[in-house]
C-alpha cells in the first residue's frame, strides 16, 4: 500500500497501529497513466464494458489514474473530532479535538500542519497519558481518502451488489474484501464502493482497512469524491464514526468526526489567467488629465496605507486557502452590515467589506475594515438576527476605531510558510476593545431593524455557553477572539433578555448542527449557501447544536465544455 502516509490525520495508540509502513518504501504503480496536460475525460479504452470483469479492469485503471493525479495536488485538509458518551437524550459531546494541515505528495508524502507542535510539558503528558488511552494526533486520518495505494484486481473479491443513484449520479455499488491471502497484510480496504457507470471512477467508499495484528486499531470511514474537473474526481468529505471500539481491555472508543479537503490550486489558474488577459489601450484612447491628478492629502496617505496592510493580510489568506473568493454570501453579509451602518448612520471611510474564513472553529475579527465570519459560525448560527449580533460586534470595533497594525503594509511580513500563518497573523483584540465593542454593538443594533428580534440571538449565546466547556477546540480561534471562554461570552447582554433555552423542545432552535448552511466547493474554495428545504423535528436529539453529523452530498457530473477545460491544470 504505498503512499499511504500522505494521509495527515490518525488515530493510532503509541504501542500499534503500523500506518502501512512494510509498504511505503515500494515503488509507485508503473501501470498509472501518465498524466496529461488536461487530464482525459474518459480511459484509454473508449469501448463501454461487456462483462462485469472489464468493469473492475476500467475501475482499478481509473483508481490508478485518481493516485498518479493526488501525488501532484497539495489541498488542505481539516479534520473535526467529537468524542462521545451515551446519556438520556443520546450521544452527546464531551471533548473535541481539531487539526488542519496541507498534504503536499509532489515530493513524496510530506505533512504540513497549521497547528504548530506541542510544547515540552504537553508531549511529556501526552506520553504518560498515551500508555493507558487511545488519543488523536495529526498524524493520518486522511489516509481515509486514499482506498489502496496499490489497487489491484489480484487482492480482491467483489461482488456486484446493485445499481443505485447518488444524486445525479448513477452508481454501481460493489462489495470489495481482501482475499485470504491478503487478509496477513494491514491496510487493505475492506467495504463497499460505489462506481459511477460512465467513466467508472470511484466516488464513494465505506467501510475500514483490515488489521494484521489484535493491537491495531483502524477507523471506519465513509469518503466522497466530487467530479471538480470534466473527469477528475477528488476526495471532498470523510465522516468517520465509532461507538463501540475496544482497546486496553474494557476501554471504548465513541466519536464523530468530519474531514474536509479543499484548496485544490484553482488561485493560481486564476492569476495566470488574469495576466494573460491584460488588455493595453491603443494611443488613440489615452487622454491626458494631469490636470486631475495630485498628491494624496496626509489623511487620504494614512488612510491607503491602512488599507495596503489591510489588503496584504487579506490576500495573504486568499492565498493560502483560509479565505473564500467573494461570493453570493458575502454579498447576504454585506447587506446586513449595510443595513446596521445605514439605520445608525455611520460615516466609515474606506467601506467596509466582508469575507469568510473556510476553517470550522466558530469566530469572527476585523483585519482593517473587512470582517472576517469563519464557515463554521455561519454554519451553526440559526437566523440573520443572530448573524446581525455578530457582525454588529465587528463593526463596532471599525466604528470605534480599533485599528490594524499597519506594520502588514509592508509586503516582505507576508513572506512565510503556510504552516506558520497561526502564528504569524494574529486580529484577536484586546479585552478593553472587546468590551467597548460590546457595549457599542448592543447600541448598534437596538436601532436597527433587528432590534425586535434579538430574542434568538440570546439563545444562539446560551446554547453556546453550554456547550463551550467540552468544545474547547470548536470555539478556540485561530486568528480572532473566543465568542467565549470560561470566564464570559460575546455580547452577554442579550443572554438575560432571551427565553429560556429549553433543548428537549423541537420547535426551539438555539444553534444548528455543524455544516448545515454553507457549501464550499473544494476545488475554487468559493462558499454557497445551502439550497434545501424545512425539516420538521421529530425528536429533541435531532436538535444536535455545534454537533457533527455525516456527509451526503448530491453528486453532479461536470459537463465537458471549453470553458471548463481550458481551466483544467496544467499537471
Amino acid at each position: 500500500m504505498p503512499n499511504l502516509k500522505i494521509l495527515i490525520f490518525s488515530l493510532l495508540a503509541i504501542s500499534s497501529i503500523s500506518s502501512f509502513s512494510q509498504d511505503q518504501d515500494r515503488p509507485p504503480d508503473s501501470s498509472a497513466p501518465e498524466l496529461q496536460s488536461r487530464p482525459s475525460p474518459t480511459p484509454s479504452n473508449p469501448q463501454p464494458p461487456q462483462s462485469f470483469d472489464q468493469v473492475l479492469d476500467r475501475v482499478v485503471e481509473r483508481e490508478h489514474f485518481f493516485m498518479a493525479q493526488l501525488r501532484q495536488l497539495h489541498p488542505l485538509v481539516e479534520t473535526y473530532i467529537q468524542d462521545l458518551k451515551n446519556d438520556s437524550d443520546g450521544p452527546v459531546p464531551v471533548k473535541d479535538h481539531y487539526f488542519l494541515g496541507r498534504v503536499d505528495m509532489s515530493n513524496g508524502p510530506q505533512d504540513m500542519s497549521f497547528m504548530g507542535q506541542p510544547k515540552l510539558k504537553e508531549r511529556l503528558i501526552s506520553k504518560f497519558t498515551n500508555l493507558y488511552s487511545m488519543k488523536f494526533l495529526p498524524l493520518g486520518f486522511a489516509q481515509m481518502v486514499v482506498m489502496d495505494g496499490n489497487f489491484q484486481r489480484k487482492s480482491y473479491n467483489f461482488t456486484f451488489v446493485r445499481r443505485e443513484f447518488l444524486g445525479e449520479i448513477r452508481c454501481l455499488v460493489i462489495d470489495v474484501q481482501p482475499k485470504e491471502k491478503e487478509k496477513g497484510s494491514a491496510g487493505r480496504f475492506i467495504g463497499r464502493i460505489w462506481v459511477e457507470d460512465e467513466n467508472f471512477n470511484i466516488v464513494r467508499f465505506n467501510g475500514t482497512y483490515n488489521a494484521k495484528e489484535r493491537d491495531n486499531f483502524y477507523l471506519h470511514f465513509d469518503s466522497w469524491r466530487l467530479n471538480m474537473r470534466p473527469g477528475i474526481w477528488l476526495p471532498a468529505y470523510i465522516y468517520s464514526e465509532e461507538s463501540d471500539l475496544k482497546y486496553r481491555g474494557s476501554q471504548k472508543l465513541h466519536y464523530k468526526s468530519q474531514t474536509r479537503l479543499w484548496g485544490y490550486d484553482l488561485h493560481h489558474l486564476e492569476r495566470n489567467e488574469e495576466f494573460t488577459q491584460i488588455v493595453v489601450d491603443a494611443p488613440q484612447s489615452v487622454n491626458d488629465k494631469s490636470d486631475a491628478i495630485q498628491d494624496a492629502t496626509p489623511v487620504e496617505s494614512e488612510r491607503r496605507w491602512q488599507r495596503e496592510a489591510e489588503d496584504n493580510a487579506v490576500d495573504r489568506l486568499l492565498n493560502i486557502g483560509l479565505l473564500a473568493p467573494l461570493g453570493d454570501v458575502d454579498k447576504v453579509l454585506q447587506t446586513v452590515v449595510n443595513n446596521l451602518i445605514v439605520t445608525n448612520s455611520l460615516e466609515i471611510q474606506p467601506d467596509v467589506r466582508t469575507r469568510v474564513l473556510l476553517t470550522s472553529p466558530l469566530e469572527s475579527f476585523t483585519i482593517g475594515h473587512t470582517i472576517v465570519i469563519s464557515r463554521g459560525l455561519l454554519d451553526v448560527l440559526p437566523d440573520e438576527a443572530s448573524l446581525a449580533m455578530v457582525m454588529a460586534h465587528e463593526l463596532s470595533h471599525i466604528a470605534l476605531d480599533h485599528r490594524l497594525d499597519t506594520k502588514l503594509a509592508f509586503n516582505d511580513r507576508m513572506f512565510f510558510p503556510d504552516q506558520n500563518t497561526f502564528e504569524r497573523l494574529d486580529f484577536a483584540r484586546p479585552f478593553n476593545d472587546e468590551d467597548a465593542a460590546d457595549k457599542k454593538a448592543l447600541e448598534l443594533l437596538s436601532k436597527s431593524p433587528y432590534k425586535d428580534k434579538l430574542g434568538s440571538a440570546g439563545l444562539f449565546l446560551k446554547a453556546l455557553q453550554l456547550r463551550a466547556p467540552v468544545l474547547k477546540s470548536l470555539i478556540r480561534p485561530h486568528l480572532g477572539n473566543s465568542l467565549a471562554n470560561g470566564q464570559a461570552t460575546r455580547m452577554s447582554t442579550l443572554i438575560n433578555a432571551a427565553p429560556n433555552l429549553e433543548v428537549r423542545r423541537t420547535d426551539q432552535i438555539a444553534a444548528l448542527p455543524l455544516g448545515g448552511r454553507i457549501k464550499l466547493d473544494p476545488w475554487s474554495d468559493r462558499v454557497e449557501l445551502v439550497k434545501t428545504k424545512a425539516v420538521a423535528l421529530v425528536f429533541p436529539t435531532e436538535k444536535m447544536p455545534f454537533e457533527v453529523t455525516p456527509f451526503f452530498p448530491y453528486l453532479t457530473r461536470m459537463p465537458l465544455n471549453d470553458k471548463v477545460a481550458a481551466s483544467a491544470p496544467t499537471q
